[in-house]
């Protein structure tokens, strides 16, 4: 018999938690996101109503893109 005859067994007891953890780290990241584009991007033009509508409608992957392209820059001009 070979050691190895558990590993399919394991499958769905690692890829169900690390699912779980991965789902709530975006739903985080999301929320986390939002409420800084709401509470610190200027109201200068549209900038903050556009993009709260790319991390809404993007939705994690808005959340991210924000957090990767916009905040930096933010932070740099603005200070917050």
């Amino acid at each position: 018999m070979s050691p190895f005859y558990f590993i399919p067994l394991l499958g769905p007891v690692f890829f169900v938690p690390c699912c779980c953890c991965f789902g709530l780290f975006f739903a985080i990241l999301w929320i986390w996101m939002l409420i800084d584009c709401l509470v610190n991007e200027p109201s200068e033009g549209n900038d903050k109503v556009i993009w709260v509508l790319v991390i809404i409608f993007l939705g994690w992957l808005g959340a991210l893109i924000y957090l990767l392209a916009r905040r930096p820059t933010r932070k740099t001009k603005y200070g917050r």
